[in-house]
């Protein structure tokens, strides 16, 4: 529908205020009379707390209250919550429950890892609040700690809990063990690789922060905080945590810069926040400085994974066999156990026809911070797991690894393809996109660009991966509609923004469906008590489960629509024609368009009898199925023998999101996708000292965050190729550029270095690891 319309490259409606500097994040919330907070948090891994003395933090300037977990206690609050129950059953071997430890708000006895909050104290001022913590004196007996994902397994490792011998959570299975078993020892040719899965520090743009607010009258509670979705911190909050109906709390989220998964959980602030609201009958601000960041926000990836491909003589995958050990942190975080489990598991068989496969995940406790939902959660590390095995495998056999994964590729004449993990993939073709990546990328030309710098005495190497994966998570989203009396239209939306442009994709969608001014559409989100319900964002959910409650929204105006229009127009409605905003009744020149409309409709006298004034609506909508983005992924790297250091060349992107909404922003998606894995491949890694427990990577000085000159410039297109699943055919897209970056940055630097008969570089490829790599293939 014109230049607003679906399909169109809009520029994004909240720019011009964020660029302005007229954005409202956390930090620029404040209410008059407000406290401040600051958090005591236990310098070691592992200790037992023996006492807590607040004696002399009390009496310094300043300082209200000192809150420790006798105070949680004595509120009837429960603990953080891990609801793995609710999506599904977890067991140990042997047939034993899994074990989802307490974790509390404040610690209680004991500490388990660095940067666990021990008090709270609260004070007039965020100086006088922070200066009163460190006053706080805890006595600690020190502990021994595990923090090393593999090591923590072994029987003589330092043991968490009494109750999880080995430090094990849970033990996961998925695929037939036995035939898969079969598949290899019948298999030509079986190809092994053993692979890390680098931790990760989330770090987005703007730190975590909580205010809570208390209204004695009304006896509800107001939290405003940057989140990913107010209505599920509503209800864990106040059900698992608080205990009070739901009604009685208030969610706001105001603008959020960042969140990539970390800000879609509760943490232990935000109860603190609110208790201590209650209790002094004031507002409490807390916010995070990006040292707090590092050892509370929860962390991403680390897994340990040994894994196997078997082939027959022409390269046709007979069967895939995973064995991965994965890092929880100290506690069974909110979603934690679930993405290391059902969500990476499923997706191992990839893009590729697997007659067998099978995963055992075992899921394990360390004395480091919680690991959960980290963009992609478990895709990417699934991607990074069978695109590694087939690259390997292709040169091991001395088969083109294009060719290879053409052999093997699920045909579009297939789907809907119900793949050895149960997931019915409904679209796709996956050598199109891996054909067109490589013509983009002018993989022709690679073997003279190889030779120029072999002449220049250096290395290089051209990497392909290519990926899919299973998008959406909670199933229901809620989109409200309503015509203001001064001509604009407001939208409100269950889901959140953190960055991605929702502001603008849904009014184009309502744009499109309903004809209404894009000009004059105002979204709205982020406000608990503004809807029913909402799902908020995560795992890719948003614009296929969003924009599907926006056009359920629109459908049932446009009905309502129709009707009034015959009325007013004295015409039968199935003579009402609608096109583009415009009612008309056929074959003739009489109108009304959709404002006209919603300006009558809220004349009673205007209207059919019997019919409620006004067009606004609000409807839920849920979707039926995942849906399944898919693409190819083209790096071309150079790389300096002498320092190890990587020079990106070229980043090419084939993506198959089905319908784009708007190009420019899942461009700008995909451009952030890639970022993140590259930097995950290339300079970040979340290091914990074995012995002490202390995370030493704990600021920006240690962890290598990306920088714009590590990356090219990204030549990225897409195929649209509709999802059968949904009635806009589109795929989730935001996640997408990290599935295919870990692989193809690293199947890069392998085929740069092959001649040295290098097989292998763990992540992160920093240029140390790279040049000790160079260095043992020269030598051996």
């Amino acid at each position: 529908m014109g230049e607003f319309g679906i399909g169109q490259s809009v520029r994004r409606t909240e720019d011009d205020r964020l660029l302005k500097g007229e954005g409202r994040y956390q930090d620029d919330i404040n209410i008059d009379g407000q406290a401040h907070a600051s958090f005591v948090r236990s310098p070691h891994a592992h200790a037992k707390i023996i006492s807590i003395d607040t004696e002399a933090a009390a009496a310094m300037p300043g300082v209200i209250r000192i809150a420790t977990s006798a105070d949680v206690i004595a509120a009837g609050f429960g603990p953080l919550p891990c609801i793995i129950d609710h999506m599904l059953e977890l067991k140990r071997q042997g047939d034993l429950p899994r074990v989802l430890p307490v974790r509390p708000i404040l610690a209680t006895d004991r500490v388990r890892h660095g940067g666990e909050p021990v008090a709270m104290v609260i004070a007039e001022t965020f100086q006088q609040a922070r200066d009163a913590a460190e006053a706080v004196h805890v006595e600690y007996e020190v502990l021994p700690s595990t923090t090393d994902t593999a090591a923590s397994a072994k029987p003589d490792a330092t043991q968490i809990y009494d109750d999880a011998p080995g430090n094990v959570c849970f033990d996961w299975e998925m695929g037939d063990a036995e035939k898969t078993k079969a598949a290899l020892t019948d298999a030509a040719h079986v190809t092994t690789v053993d692979l890390i899965n680098n931790r990760v520090i989330c770090a987005s743009m703007e730190p975590r922060g909580a205010l809570g607010q208390y209204d004695k009258d009304s006896d509800r509670y107001t939290l405003h905080v940057g989140t990913q979705g107010v209505f599920s911190l509503r209800d864990l909050l106040a059900g698992a945590i608080m205990h009070i109906d739901p009604s009685r709390l208030q969610v706001i989220s105001p603008d959020v810069g960042g969140a990539f998964g970390m800000k879609g959980f509760v943490y232990a602030e935000q109860p603190m926040v609110l208790w201590a609201a209650k209790e002094l009958g004031r507002a409490v601000k807390w916010m995070s400085d990006r040292t707090e960041a590092f050892v509370t926000d929860t962390q991403g990836r680390d897994h340990v994974t040994s894994a196997k491909l078997a082939l027959d003589k022409d390269g046709k995958i007979l069967g895939v066999q995973v064995s991965t050990i994965a890092n929880l942190g100290a506690y069974a975080s909110q979603f934690g156990p679930g993405v290391p489990s059902l969500l990476y598991s499923r997706m191992i068989p990839g893009l590729y026809t697997t007659p067998a496969f099978h995963v055992a995940v075992s899921g394990v406790f360390t004395n480091t911070v919680p690991v959960d939902a980290y963009r992609g959660a478990g895709r990417p590390e699934a991607a990074y797991v069978i695109e590694r095995l087939v690259d390997k495998a292709a040169r091991e056999m001395e088969i083109a690894p294009d060719e290879l994964r053409r052999r093997n590729y699920i045909q579009p004449s297939a789907m809907p393809y119900t793949t050895p993990s149960g997931l019915e993939y409904d679209s796709g073709d996956f050598a199109g996109n891996l054909n067109d990546a490589l013509k983009r990328a002018d993989r022709d030309g690679i073997e003279s660009r190889k030779a120029k710098s072999k002449a220049a005495g250096r290395y290089r190497g051209l990497g392909i991966a290519t990926y899919i994966e299973a998008t959406g998570a909670d199933p229901k989203e809620t989109a409200k509609v309503e015509f203001e009396d001064d001509g604009t239209v407001a939208l409100t939306i269950g889901t959140l923004a953190g960055g991605q442009g929702h502001l603008t994709t849904f009014a184009q969608i309502l744009h499109d469906r309903l004809g209404v001014p894009f000009d004059k559409t105002h979204v709205h989100q982020g406000d608990s008590d503004a809807l029913p319900q909402g799902g908020g964002t995560a795992g890719s959910r948003s614009l296929v489960i969003g924009g599907g409650a926006v056009q359920a929204t629109a459908d049932k105006i446009k009905d309502k629509a129709t009707k009034i229009a015959a009325h007013m127009m004295e015409a039968a409605e199935a003579d009402i024609e609608f096109s583009e905003g415009t009612f008309t009744i056929a074959g003739t020149d009489r109108t009304m368009n959709i404002m006209e409309i919603a300006a009558a409709a809220k004349d009673a006298s205007n209207l059919p009898d019997g019919m409620e004034p006004g067009l606004d609506h609000t409807d839920e909508f849920m979707y039926l199925a995942p849906t399944f983005p898919n693409g190819a992924h083209i790096c071309e790297v150079e790389i300096d023998p002498d320092t190890g250091t990587i020079d990106m060349q070229r980043y090419t992107v084939v993506d198959d999101f089905g319908k784009v909404i708007n190009p420019l922003l899942v461009y700008g998606q995909v451009h952030g996708g890639i970022a993140q894995g590259v930097g995950q491949v290339i300079t970040e890694n979340c290091v914990y000292d074995p012995e002490s427990g202390q995370l030493l990577t704990g600021s920006f000085m240690d962890y290598g965050m990306p920088r714009a000159d590590d990356f090219p410039s990204f030549n990225v297109s897409t195929n649209e190729i509709l999802c059968q699943t949904n009635a806009m055919g589109a795929k989730g897209a935001g996640e997408a550029g990290t599935l295919g970056a870990l692989p193809a940055v690293i199947n890069a630097l392998v085929d740069a270095l092959a001649p040295l008969g290098v097989t292998h570089i763990d992540m992160p490829a920093t240029p140390e690891s790279v040049w000790r790599a160079i260095s043992a293939a020269k030598a051996a």
